[in-house]
């Protein structure tokens, strides 16, 4: 099993993470201390589990799984806490947790509850499966999983064509795809305040990193179609992603025939490379 550990107090992964790994089937792929880093990093992640803090400073426990489970249903959820109140653990199963584990941290609890988890994750694929072989209405969560990291891989693939997989932004935008695709929904409809929990000096600095690598897109094209103007995969990357007088003046700017180069537009970016998909 792939787990996620959240906690703004860092001794508690680092402790998890030990308990956990003591299983050889089990692996954390990831941690964090920072909510907002958390949601931004699971939205990429291919995780089973997550074991989360209730209170955290930026965003609370509940609201992070409450954010997730829209766009990941089939994630599993272990709260952790050391606050006994009822109505927030309420709010908490209400949000889709499974099980609490209470602080400070006890191994044979971790243990027990995590067991509970794995066997529930594994009891529904096997009861998708039979269902699946004797043609049953309700349809395994599989083919979702797969379309899902498709799609994933699909977008991955015109980043790398692009050449900015190693930019800042890259997650942004893999992160801001798959919003768009998962909702069904075109760039200015998202609410990236409501999505990412972020306020609107944080959105600010989310789209100038995102803005920043499809400009070193742009670029890296324009680059490109000097030295084969007759790619067509070129040709249709410049249309959808920039439009194509924009790769021009870039080139153009490349040659030193323009002051400026081309500009980018993060709708008709988000637009085209989702229609794409």
């Amino acid at each position: 099993m792939k787990f996620y550990i959240v906690d703004d107090d860092p001794s508690i992964p680092m402790i998890l993470q030990q308990i956990l790994e003591r299983d050889p089937h089990n692996d954390v792929v990831g941690t964090a201390t920072d909510a907002k880093m958390a949601l931004a990093d699971l939205m990429l992640t291919d995780v089973d589990i997550v074991l989360v803090d209730l209170l955290m400073p930026t965003i609370s426990g509940t609201k992070l799984v409450r954010e997730l489970k829209k766009a990941k249903p089939n994630l599993k959820f272990i709260m952790i806490s050391q606050v006994r109140d009822s109505d927030l653990r309420a709010e908490a199963y209400q949000a889709g947790i499974e099980f609490f584990i209470d602080k400070p941290i006890n191994l044979i609890e971790v243990k027990t509850v995590v067991q509970k988890v794995v066997q529930n994750i594994q009891m529904n694929a096997k009861l998708a499966n039979i269902q699946t072989l004797v043609g049953g209405g309700v349809v395994n969560s599989a083919p979702q999983v797969n379309q899902h990291e498709k799609q994933k891989d699909q977008i991955l693939a015109i980043l790398r064509y692009l050449g900015i997989t190693s930019e800042s932004g890259s997650s942004d935008i893999l992160s801001v795809c798959q919003l768009m695709l998962d909702q069904d929904v075109s760039f200015k409809e998202i609410d990236f305040n409501q999505a990412y929990a972020i306020d609107d000096h944080e959105k600010k600095i989310l789209f100038q990193r995102i803005r920043r690598a499809i400009k070193a897109g742009l670029t890296n094209l324009a680059t490109l179609y000097l030295d084969d103007m007759g790619d067509e995969i070129m040709v249709e990357y410049a249309n959808a992603l920039y439009e194509y007088k924009n790769v021009r003046n870039e080139m153009a700017f490349h040659q030193g025939k323009r002051q400026s180069g081309g500009k980018v537009s993060l709708q008709h970016f988000f637009d085209g490379i989702t229609q794409e998909i």
